[in-house]
């Protein structure tokens, strides 16, 4: 006892005392539960039968329910799940749940529920629909106790998990709640539903909206619906009032950007990918080396004479091993050694072709670098063998043909493709021609301080809106 308990004990009558001495049976119980709790923990490993029967014992003794009822049901929900006793863990669990509204702090109870559903979330051989149910039982419980800060961070997890495993109707399920809990119009419906109590610090309602955009984006770019895509991405740009996660605006940037390489649209590409390395960056995400790896290859496609890895935030990465593959391969593109730029591509399979997008792009550039090779060489002729060129190059004379004749029809070079003869004559003299060299010249000049003066504002834009914010949410 305390202190102070012994002063009330010396100072006080009968009535004290006995309150004393029910103090003291209780420290008794109380002492007895923790060992036995502690007791059963060694015995997880070597006779778990043991350890769960011991936990029971504490669940089915303690009254009321208290701390060690609720630890046990923690362990037993734990071990049966590991265990791979999926409905074991779930009774214990729902149980567990009854304890959070009464028997323990708030905080306990959040910290034991997130870290169980994190144990669900990644287990590989648990059915969904049996995934699903302990997340409704959750809800359920949260809901009763009128959290709706926690059921909103719950829907969230769960909405993460159906993204990573492709489940895209449960997923659109829990996007469609998700809107309807932060009174957020729904993408198809416009509908919206009163709003829950306000989160405080960084978990403002433009956060968790944010987050919700993140998860559209993320499906709508992986099932190529690039009009739903588009309308989500707009969406995004005018979410204010909020201090969202670098790792979501990540997301979204590199979605954009992906939506942006569809439409060709290579400079728009190019800024937001760069936009996602550095806010995957800030966040420590893995997810930096793709998305620079995707900057990369829209700076390529736009033809810019510029190195990407010359500004301060890309510099430290030029030689990274997952990275090196493709610095080599912007050399190559900017010295136009179209045979150079083949081997890199074909001896790095595993840092290039091995990203299905980077796949889907990459004869998007050896197209352009053989078109700005072809475009190049044909300076010096007046006629030229198609069959030479295609020799030049190894590649089809009919593949050579269609470069040349989308010259001819963009108004590049000015000539006639002989088919029949297999050549192509040119007039160097043409309005076309020089007028084509001309505006090339300044299309490039202009081009590459405009690529300069944006890498230098933006940098400075996001340096000064990082110095001022200290992000922390619960995505990351």
């Amino acid at each position: 006892m305390s202190d102070d308990d012994d002063f009330m004990m010396d100072e006080g009558g009968d009535e004290e005392y006995d309150f004393d001495y029910e103090d003291d049976d209780q420290e008794d119980v109380d002492t007895d539960m923790e060992n036995k709790y502690y007791q059963a923990k060694n015995y997880k490993s070597d006779n778990p039968e043991k350890a769960l029967a011991d936990w029971r014992s504490i669940v089915e003794t303690e009254n009321p329910k208290g701390e060690w009822g609720f630890k046990a049901l923690k362990q037993s929900t734990k071990l049966n799940f590991h265990r791979g006793k999926y409905q074991e863990a779930l009774k214990t669990y729902t149980e567990l749940l009854d304890y959070c509204q009464t028997a323990v702090t708030r905080n306990a109870a959040e910290k034991a529920i997130n870290g169980i559903l994190d144990y669900v979330g990644v287990a590989q051989d648990l059915d969904t629909s049996l995934m699903q149910q302990w997340y409704e039982v959750t809800q359920q419980a949260l809901q009763a106790a009128k959290n709706d800060r926690l059921n909103v961070k719950i829907e969230l997890k769960l909405a993460k998990i159906w993204m990573d495993k492709k489940e895209y109707t449960r997923l659109e399920q829990v996007i469609e709640k998700l809107r309807m809990a932060i009174n957020a119009p729904n993408s198809t419906s416009g509908s919206s539903n009163q709003k829950m109590e306000s989160f405080d610090g960084d978990n403002s309602i433009g956060t968790l909206l944010l987050e919700v955009l993140a998860l559209e984006i993320q499906m709508y770019t992986d099932r190529k619906e690039n009009k739903k895509l588009r309308e989500i991405y707009d969406q995004t740009l005018t979410v204010k009032s909020t201090i969202p996660h670098p790792k979501i605006m990540g997301i979204i940037r590199e979605c954009g950007g992906k939506m942006h390489m569809s439409e060709k649209n290579w400079t728009a590409a190019q800024y937001d990918f760069f936009e996602a390395f550095k806010n995957y960056d800030e966040a420590g995400s893995p997810q930096r080396i793709s998305s620079l790896k995707y900057l990369v290859l829209a700076h390529m496609l736009m033809n810019s004479g510029i190195d990407p890895f010359d500004s301060q935030e890309t510099k430290p990465y030029k030689q990274d091993p997952q990275i090196v593959a493709m610095t080599n391969l912007v050399a190559a593109y900017q010295r136009q050694d179209v045979h150079e730029a083949e081997k890199i591509i074909k001896n790095n399979r595993a840092t290039i072709l091995d990203d299905p997008f980077i796949a889907n792009y990459i004869q998007d550039v050896l197209t352009s670098l053989r078109t700005q090779w072809i475009l190049g060489i044909l300076q010096s002729y007046n006629k030229i063998e198609i069959a030479h060129v295609a020799r030049q190059l190894k590649i089809s004379d009919s593949e050579v043909e269609e470069i040349m004749l989308l010259l001819i029809l963009d108004e590049k070079i000015s000539g006639k493709l002989d088919q029949v003869n297999g050549v192509l004559e040119l007039n160097h003299d043409s309005e076309i021609e020089n007028r084509h060299y001309k505006s090339l010249e300044r299309w490039n000049s202009e081009l590459n301080k405009l690529h300069s003066n944006l890498i230098q504002k933006t940098s400075q834009t996001y340096n000064a809106f990082s110095s001022g914010h200290h992000n922390n949410n619960f995505y990351a």
